[in-house]
């Protein structure tokens, strides 16, 4: 027997992801935002691809899902065809054929002249002013020393978004080869600027400065903040009472004043700024139905470019590379159109069985949401669980319950006495409810909580109860009680 090498032919199937069809799930998973993005970055990068003008008539318009002037309903092309595993575009495409399809002639835009321009707006805006430059501005007011004013420098460079000094006297005297007293007594005179508790090491330094600024000079309130911070924010005003040996009347009457001081001075100058959800999906109630329309606002319409359709259409002749050129970018600008309208359709279809499947909760309310699992939804319009997964994922929808993650409306079900189940956001929703309508003076505990749901046919465990509270964001009783 002999051993060598040897060459076999084998027949085998094996189910291989294109890069169109890879392209169609990236484009399926993103956010409104991230896919603005991607199209904007295409269409620098491609020059066959290009965005149709606002004023182009509406038959030129290559969109990716229309919607009416009336916000009735979603219009999808039927000539447009699916994204799908075995579809692929070969090097032989009758260009002329897709172009008559996918575009038409139109009027010719040309730039304005530059006197017509409209004015640039960012140059009347301003930006908002930081806690460093607050600082910065009054310490110059101040008139320091070149020294004070190095010293000035370290002590802002120093300070945390909340307007704490996260550095020592001695680290900062260190850095800069200052003496302590010196870094002292500026800190001092720094601590009167605003906002008030500014420059403070810690939490009683800054209550404290705030109520010298206010000429408050109460020796119980200095009391409970310099040596009770720690009872005081688990609310056991009598151990505190006790312990000064005064009322405890006394002790809440301190308490309410503490409660109007800032614990972050920094806060109001955080450069944070707040980031709105645009709904993906608007939903609208029209008689006894519902109706979904996409968003499509802010997200640039393409087609294909004007140039290089012609250049295809009229056979001039062109060199090989040039022929290349053409096919690999129109054939790029052409699968990124149909993956955007087939993201549309997708997510178009998604809501629709959402809706059919939660419906009391469209009408009625979070208190009538069913259990429900992304295997519902796929079975019903036969699709797999990944794509329900990619198509839920942030995706929002204005409904007129107000504005939902779509995966809000996937949740597990919690089991009730009579044999019914309820999902968990509506157990959670209960909840919320109870404690909304709860004593302060007696708040409910978690075990208070899971009796009352018993009553209502929830069977629930206590430290589920403590799960979805904190899942909520609400304090433990312990921290909720008022006096």
């Amino acid at each position: 027997m002999t051993l060598g090498l040897q060459q076999n032919l084998t027949l085998t199937q094996q189910l291989i992801m294109t890069p169109q069809l890879q392209q169609a799930i990236k484009l399926l998973q993103l956010s409104r935002l991230e896919l603005a993005g991607v199209i904007q970055q295409e269409i620098e990068e491609n020059p066959a691809l290009e965005e149709v003008l606002t004023d182009t008539p509406a038959e030129e318009l290559e969109m990716f899902g229309n919607i009416n002037d009336n916000h009735e309903d979603v219009i999808f092309e039927n000539s447009i065809k699916e994204v799908r595993i075995e579809e692929k575009v070969g090097n032989d495409i009758d260009w002329e054929n897709y172009i008559h399809e996918y575009s038409s002639t139109g009027r010719v835009h040309t730039e304005k002249d530059d006197s017509q321009e409209s004015p640039n707006y960012e140059a009347f805006t301003t930006s908002k002013e930081t806690l460093e430059e607050h600082l910065q501005w009054q310490l110059l007011m101040y008139g320091p020393t070149k020294e004070e004013e190095q010293i000035g420098r370290l002590i802002i460079g120093n300070l945390n978004v909340d307007g704490y000094l996260c550095a020592s006297v001695q680290e900062i005297a260190q850095i800069g080869g200052f003496s302590e007293e010196a870094v002292n007594n500026l800190l001092n005179i720094m601590q009167s600027f605003d906002p008030p508790g500014v420059c403070a090491r810690n939490l009683q330094e800054t209550l404290l400065i705030q109520l010298k600024m206010l000429s408050i000079n109460d020796p119980i309130l200095i009391e409970i903040i310099t040596s009770h911070i720690k009872n005081l924010e688990n609310k056991n005003y009598k151990k505190i009472a006790n312990t000064i040996n005064v009322s405890l009347e006394r002790v809440i009457a301190a308490v309410n004043v503490i409660k109007y001081l800032e614990p972050k001075p920094g806060r109001q100058f955080t450069s944070e700024e707040p980031h709105y959800i645009i709904p993906d999906i608007h939903i609208y109630k029209d008689g006894d139905d519902f109706k979904i329309v996409m968003n499509d606002d802010g997200l640039p319409k393409l087609r294909i470019n004007r140039l290089y359709r012609d250049s295809v259409s009229n056979g001039k002749p062109l060199s090989k590379e040039t022929k290349s050129y053409l096919n690999d970018k129109m054939q790029s600008a052409s699968w990124l159109i149909k993956s955007i309208h087939q993201r549309q359709k997708t997510i178009y279809a998604v809501m629709e069985s959402i809706i059919k499947f939660q419906r009391e909760f469209f009408e009625k309310g979070v208190a009538y949401l069913k259990p429900m699992i992304l295997k519902d939804v796929a079975e019903d319009i036969n699709m797999h669980e990944s794509t329900i997964s990619r198509v839920t994922t942030n995706k929002y929808a204005y409904t007129p319950q107000g504005l939902f993650e779509l995966k809000y409306f996937f949740n597990s079900s919690i089991k009730r006495t009579n044999g019914d189940s309820m999902a968990s956001e509506s157990v959670k929703d209960k909840i919320k409810s109870l404690i909304d309508h709860e004593d302060p003076a007696n708040p409910l505990s978690d075990q208070e909580i899971t009796e009352l749901l018993a009553k209502a046919n929830i069977d629930i465990a206590r430290r589920t109860v403590a799960k979805y509270r904190e899942m909520l964001h609400i304090l433990p009783s312990v921290k909720r009680k008022q006096l």
